[in-house]
């Protein structure tokens, strides 16, 4: 069932929300990446008085737990979001119809700026890079040949 979606405050462009894929509670633009900032404590909460932009910085991993064996699990890939107003950090999941190329180029750390970067680090959020690459292309388009 596909709902009405929203207008992406950062470049206009009209964000389709859809149960059947996963985006029924979106909140950021598959075609620039931005969100807004909507969530105050826990992400669903929408309970944020802020709603500034918040910039796509960067991509992580979400924690996921150990394994049966005690060895750190790798969760799903994440987007690195900072409020362009007050300087929260928050991560958000991925969505399958998200622009592959500007996720990629959030790779190139060279983009964050000291500031950001330490805001980031300062919430236990660890960056990947260009040296996770190979491994976040193989999350995004599987295993090739």
């Amino acid at each position: 069932m596909v709902e009405a979606g929203f207008k992406c405050e950062h470049c206009g462009r009209p964000v389709p929300v859809n149960d059947f894929i996963g985006t029924k509670n979106r909140n950021h633009c598959p075609f620039c990446l931005w969100s807004k900032h909507v969530d105050s404590q826990i992400p669903g909460d929408r309970q944020a008085n802020c709603h500034g932009g918040m910039q796509p910085v960067g991509l992580t991993y979400k924690q996921a737990g150990v394994d049966k064996y005690g060895k750190p699990r790798q969760g799903e890939l994440m987007l690195i979001h900072v409020c362009s107003k007050c300087g929260k950090v928050s991560i958000n999941r991925i969505a399958a119809d998200d622009d592959t190329s500007l996720i990629l180029g959030l790779l190139d750390a060279q983009a964050l700026t000291d500031k950001i970067r330490q805001k980031v680090m300062a919430s236990d959020i660890k960056i990947l890079d260009k040296t996770n690459s190979y491994q976040i292309k193989t999350l995004l388009f599987g295993k090739t040949a």
